[in-house]
């Protein structure tokens, strides 16, 4: 990255650099990344707005945890306690003069001494190896780093945008394109609730009743059982329930609680029975399965056989002349937001970047779906606005319009809310309102749809969620992690629902109807939310997780959750491509 890029990147955030400070961020193994997350620690409250009119070296060592000088509230309790200021054994410790790379110093530990004793001479300290910075963090050992999952489908897949623009512009002036997209499923007009206790009765019976519809379409369960109607004379049982309580017995085994619109039953499924067991261990709070067991001699109480997911069919390949690109998680707004590389990506989508073949697919572009979080938001969790370039909901907006703006007129753009957007919390989310993105509103080739929502592109039927239930996923079964989210997404469509647990960390509307069940088996399916690219087929299906165009977040800092940010997912006449724009 050139200086005037650099400097340009932190003038805008109202930061000047001393030379010193410059050139330390300019030897970071990658200056971008480290510049992204200076800025962010430097727009904290710690600092003022004065300070910032030139930042020294200094400070930024400080803040990398290399402080070069002498701590002077340590060195005065080590001379008060430690040593006779006017002894004339002492000799005063000659140090070498403090380069300006930043160093790691290890800490010094306070020793206290009898006031009796002799002054303590101090050895003098050796000087420590400058270490280049990498990060605002300290750098982790390699023993405390987790192995990290390596996606094949992606590797196989991925190829890295090259720089070689060229001169024409394709979005000068807009051009009549056709297309043939239809809304299949779209509930921001028709979410419906009071938030009184029947709504959620009238909730979780429409759930049941929908997967249900779905399960006992299977030969195993057509001749199900309800729960009042299991008599003496059966031995096997067919049923179809739903989660109410899962809980380990005292030797290991899984004992799940069902009830459907009759009754309540309890379930052991034996861990000796590993394969059955391994499917128990899936099992989440408020799903819908089908259930072979043998019944005991208590009726209210039976041994598991199967477990029989609603499942998906396989999806039959459909001819595709044309590209769909999908992001999500694009996070403008925020102070880690990629603008850099976001400004590359919208070169290539527009035919001006990259290599004759990347931009011949390019061309073949039709649609681009964002499947939420294309602004940071506003007040999303605490302390928030310290990390805001943007503060105001509207700008937010109108910035996110500046850039969808400059992509050529024939791309029809598709854009979903997430739990950053000015939409609603609780699921359903109907579509971001116009007064909070009229500038997005007025681009001729957007189309605003709910989360989730299911459209069809020329043929193609596109399941848009953002995600947020990966969440209860992860925390509920043991297996499950973000970064394998296409493992979740394979999960999800088992279920037949995009959301199965109530009452969690996903806030769900107890609508009259259940809008998450899926229905209809899509060709595609698009989330966003843990800003970790994946992609699977599945049964005929793509699965697809658009990743991010934001820098690591202190959440997935905690959570040991590396982002695999400029990461655009394509999928052009039928075959999945990802193209990098670092």
């Amino acid at each position: 990255m050139s200086t005037n890029k650099i400097l340009l990147k932190f003038a805008k955030k109202g930061i000047n650099l001393s030379p010193e400070a410059y050139n330390t961020v300019i030897n970071a193994e990658n200056p971008l990344d480290f510049a992204s997350s200076l800025i962010v620690k430097l727009k904290s409250d710690k600092f003022s707005s004065k300070d910032l009119v030139s930042v020294s070296g200094e400070t930024i060592n400080e803040l990398l945890g290399n402080n070069t000088k002498t701590d002077n509230t340590n060195q005065k309790t080590l001379t008060n306690e430690n040593s006779v200021d006017k002894s004339p054994e002492v000799k005063p410790e000659i140090k070498k003069p403090i380069k300006q790379t930043p160093q790691i110093e290890k800490p010094k530990k306070e020793i206290k001494k009898p006031v009796e004793t002799k002054p303590a001479i101090e050895k003098p300290k050796e000087e420590t190896k400058a270490v280049k910075p990498t990060s605002i963090d300290n750098l982790k050992k390699d023993s405390d780093k987790p192995e990290k999952y390596v996606n094949k489908a992606i590797v196989e897949a991925t190829e890295t945008v090259k720089d070689e623009k060229i001169k024409f512009k394709r979005n000068e002036q807009k051009i009549n394109a056709t297309y043939d997209f239809k809304i299949i499923q779209d509930m921001s007009k028709k979410s419906y609730t009071s938030g009184e206790l029947e709504n959620l009765i009238a909730y979780f019976k429409n759930r049941y009743e929908k997967l249900e519809k779905i399960l006992s379409k299977r030969p195993e369960l057509r001749n199900y059982t309800k729960i009042a109607d299991i008599d003496d004379s059966q031995d096997s049982l067919s049923l179809i329930l739903m989660v109410r309580e899962i809980r380990s017995s005292k030797n290991g085994h899984k004992i799940v609680e069902f009830e459907d619109d009759t009754g309540n039953i309890s379930i052991l499924f034996s861990q000796n029975n590993e394969e059955l067991f391994a499917e128990a261990e899936k099992l989440v709070r408020d799903e819908v399965i089908g259930v072979i067991a043998n019944k005991s001699d208590d009726r209210h109480f039976a041994f598991g056989q199967q477990i029989i997911n609603p499942g998906v069919l396989r999806v039959p390949d459909k001819e595709m002349d044309f590209g769909i690109v999908f992001l999500s998680d694009v996070h403008i707004g925020s102070l880690t937001f990629q603008e850099d590389a976001f400004l590359r990506f919208i070169d290539w989508i527009n035919c001006d970047f990259g290599t004759e073949e990347q931009r011949r697919v390019a061309e073949d572009v039709k649609y681009l779906i964002i499947g939420g979080d294309i602004v940071d938001g506003i007040g999303v969790y605490p302390n928030q606005e310290q990390e805001l370039a943007i503060k105001d909901i509207t700008q937010q907006y109108n910035e996110a319009a500046k850039f969808l703006g400059n992509i050529r007129s024939d791309i029809k753009i598709i854009i979903a809310p997430g739990n950053h957007d000015a939409s609603r919390v609780a699921e359903p989310q109907p579509a971001v309102p116009e007064k909070y993105a009229k500038a997005l509103y007025e681009l001729d080739n957007v189309e605003f749809i709910s989360n989730p929502g299911v459209v069809s592109l020329d043929g193609i039927n596109v399941l848009i969620y953002h995600g947020r239930s990966f969440d209860d996923l992860v925390m509920a079964v043991k297996q499950f992690t973000y970064e394998k989210n296409d493992l979740l997404m394979e999960e999800l469509l088992k279920k037949r629902h995009l959301a199965p647990i109530y009452g969690e960390r996903t806030p769900l509307a107890s609508e009259l109807e259940d809008y998450l069940v899926i229905e209809e088996v899509p060709d595609i399916f698009h989330t966003g939310h843990v800003h970790v690219n994946s992609y699977r087929r599945f049964n005929g299906i793509h699965l697809i997780n658009s990743g991010t165009f934001q820098t690591q977040t202190s959440f997935q800092k905690i959570h040991n959750i590396e982002p695999t940010p400029a990461e655009v997912p394509v999928i052009h006449k039928g075959k999945y491509k990802h193209f990098k724009f670092l």
